[in-house]
């Protein structure tokens, strides 16, 4: 792909995010749909966000769940960066103007405690790495409109990526068996909207963050320590109602939550200045 068609799909992506009016999809820019031009246009984005001053955190790791792969048509996996203000503390109301079109996932975060980098990367390596799990949400959202999007589409957006949440019980790994952790996601009344297990995440949660790792080593951005790993959803995203809150409760780890204001996000006047610069996605 040429260059111009990266930096215009960027700018179209980046538009959305400043006007916080959803854009179309990016993929009539990006005809070739390859990951490694998705990846271009993130990059971008990414460099943009930088330039704002945002700071690289961790990485995500999204589209692991084969009940998320279905809702959006894909059929691999794929990552996404977190910046600092993508961070929303456990069981608080969000600030609607942080979003466009909100879903919500729960998932098992790993927090590094070395570098994951080197030639021997193994499930036995990111184990050693890892410093605790936490369970969390992710706040996906998109800058497309409708969702309306391919592999190359989430890609290009950064995955999708909107904030996230960490809960407060820390858990080490050690030899601790992540496949048969069990998810119940409910919403504010009670009712259960979203299930699932460790299993459900590439197989093994740990799975994915090796995944992650290898593929951040291979593009010259190793996992470092202190970054925090989104490992992917253990189950079925669901919108984020207006006024509504969600608990995650997976077995054996804890806790998390969060709420929404009660009103659903409205967009910014063209050209108007916002903070929030979805640059991430």
């Amino acid at each position: 792909m040429s260059d111009n068609s990266i930096e215009r799909a960027a700018e179209r992506l980046l538009d959305a995010a400043r006007t916080r009016i959803p854009c179309a999809p990016v993929r009539d820019l990006l005809p070739d749909g390859s990951a490694q031009t998705g990846y271009a246009v993130q990059n971008v984005l990414t460099r943009a966000a930088l330039a704002q001053g945002r700071r690289i955190v961790g990485r995500k790791v999204g589209l692991t769940s084969p009940a998320v792969q279905q809702q959006l048509g894909v059929d691999r996996p794929d990552f996404g960066v977190l910046f600092d203000h993508m961070a929303v503390d456990d069981g608080v109301v969000v600030d609607s103007g942080l979003l466009l079109q909100p879903k919500v996932e729960a998932e098992i975060a790993f927090v590094l405690g070395a570098d994951l980098d080197g030639p021997d990367l193994d499930e036995t390596a990111v184990r050693s790495a890892t410093e605790y799990v936490v369970p969390a949400l992710e706040i996906v959202d998109s800058r497309i409109a409708g969702w309306d999007i391919t592999f190359v589409d989430t890609v290009s957006d950064n995955a999708s990526s909107g904030l996230y949440v960490l809960g407060r019980t820390r858990t080490p790994l050690d030899g601790l068996d992540l496949t048969g952790v069990r998810m119940e996601l409910a919403d504010g009344g009670g009712v259960e909207v979203s299930h699932g297990t460790g299993a459900d995440c590439l197989g093994d949660p740990v799975t994915a963050v090796l995944w992650l790792a290898r593929t951040c080593q291979d593009l010259g951005v190793p996992l470092r320590a202190g970054e925090v790993v989104l490992s992917g959803a253990l189950g079925p995203m669901v919108s984020a109602e207006p006024g509504g809150s969600y608990i995650a409760t997976l077995s054996g780890l804890g806790v998390v939550s969060v709420g929404f204001p009660d009103t659903a996000p409205t967009p910014t006047p063209q050209g108007a200045e916002n903070n929030s610069a979805s640059v991430e996605r």
